[in-house]
């Protein structure tokens, strides 16, 4: 091994001699090469490569933010920020996922960086259809990234620029990016709109709730079925009628199942009554949305219509948010065939685990539900899927009441379960 490294800097330190002459200046391959070499290494290496971020030549420059991306360390941050206010797409994107990858280690693999290539002097990139990625709560992340990102996102110079920024400041809960994504929305790119009404659903700051309300009928459907939901997850009440109409006159089954959704999460006598005449609609995802309204807004006169549902629906979408429905209007046992017993069994299924832990991390916003659960999670029977799920739910909506019992989890003799419940509490701490 010291063989190797002591190699690696002769040829390292060669190169940097080779720099020096006026042959390797003058030549744009030489000093592409130097910068790769110096890439191998490691942090000590930054404050060489920085100076290339200015280089005349571009292939130069681009060599040097995808070296210092590669090393992705602490010390990368501020030259990647640098490198952001390069007028180049590429250099850009590049610098983007690299700001996101220091968070979120391995994001490079998986974000626009990795389907970029260069055709001529334009950029060929393709974005994933997932976009649920989000760090954890406990990372505090740089005011200077976060705002770098809202500045790429207002004005990149490329429409996937702009896009991917709106993307990362998501990821990373920036929270200091909001104005920017507002003015984001403003641009006439759908992709552009899209990313940044999923990075205000990640950050979830009420106040840019009106902001969203003149998308509520857009003419792109992807477009305004993110709008629908960004305006329900953000409570702006103000938009309810807006949503009503939406929800009466689309034709689209998706953005109906989307406005219904969006208006079961604020819940208001009219609303209520609209929820009644969907509870038994044929379409599953609007019985669905039906329930969740209906929970919300506790009328006891609903109960019996709610446990009738219960016992007869066979899909399981509709059945888990009446189980959902039938907590929140008190029916808060663990037997076999209770609903919240049904919840958390439901931890167990691959298809609707997300939809079971987005229930329970409600319900569980409410202390007498968390302390019904904490025992699950020391059950005999109880699963590492039920487990890590709780573990999940109560880093989410727990209080000081949730710390000893995620402690105890967190010395579970199977290491998946641990590893999730130390990660929780440091997510609940920071969050508390």
């Amino acid at each position: 091994m010291r063989s190797a490294n002591s190699t690696i800097s002769i040829v390292v330190g060669l190169l940097l001699f080779a720099a020096g002459s006026s042959w390797a200046q003058n030549d744009p391959k030489q000093r592409a090469k130097i910068v790769r070499e110096l890439g191998k290494g490691g942090s000590e290496a930054i404050a060489r490569i920085e100076p290339y971020l200015t280089d005349p030549d571009f292939n130069v420059r681009l060599e040097a933010v995808k070296a210092i991306v590669d090393i992705g360390t602490q010390r990368s941050l501020d030259p990647l920020i640098k490198a952001s206010s390069e007028n180049d797409a590429e250099i850009q994107i590049r610098a983007t996922d690299g700001l996101v990858n220091f968070y979120l280690p391995g994001y490079v693999k998986t974000g626009l960086t990795a389907s970029m290539r260069r055709v001529g002097t334009s950029i060929k990139s393709k974005f994933t259809g997932t976009n649920d990625q989000v760090i954890d709560a406990y990372v505090q992340v740089r005011p200077e990234v976060i705002q770098t990102l809202g500045r790429l996102a207002r004005g990149g110079v490329s429409m996937d620029v702009r896009a991917n920024a709106a993307r990362a400041a998501g990821i990373l809960r920036g929270y200091q990016a909001v104005p920017d994504l507002l003015e984001a929305l403003r641009s006439k790119d759908s992709d552009v709109i899209y990313e940044s009404l999923i990075a205000l659903q990640k950050i979830r700051d009420p106040k840019a709730g009106p902001g969203i309300v003149f998308l509520l009928r857009d003419l792109n459907e992807r477009v305004q079925i993110a709008a629908i939901e960004t305006t329900g997850l953000l409570m702006n009440r103000d938009a309810l009628n807006d949503l009503r109409d939406v929800l009466d006159r689309a034709k689209s089954m998706k953005v109906k199942r989307a406005a219904l959704i969006a208006i079961a999460q604020m819940p208001d006598e009219p609303s209520r009554s609209l929820c009644v005449t969907y509870l038994d609609n044929k379409d599953e995802g609007l019985r669905e949305a039906a329930a969740e309204g209906l929970g919300r807004a506790k009328h006891s006169d609903d109960l019996a219509t709610l446990e009738s549902a219960f016992s007869t629906e066979k899909k399981t979408g509709p059945r888990l948010s009446i189980a959902f429905a039938l907590v929140l209007m008190g029916k808060r046992g663990m037997g076999e065939f209770d609903p919240l017993r049904y919840l958390v069994n439901t931890l167990n299924s691959s298809g609707y685990r997300g939809v079971a832990r987005a229930y329970l991390t409600e319900l569980s916003r409410d202390i007498q539900i968390r302390k019904t659960l904490y025992p699950a999670l020391q059950e005999p029977s109880a699963t590492k899927e039920e487990k890590t799920g709780l573990a999940q739910v109560f880093a989410n909506s727990g209080g000081q009441d949730s710390i000893a019992p995620l402690e105890a989890l967190s010395n579970d003799p199977a290491a998946e379960v641990s590893q999730e419940a130390r990660r929780s509490l440091r997510n609940l701490r920071a969050r508390l």
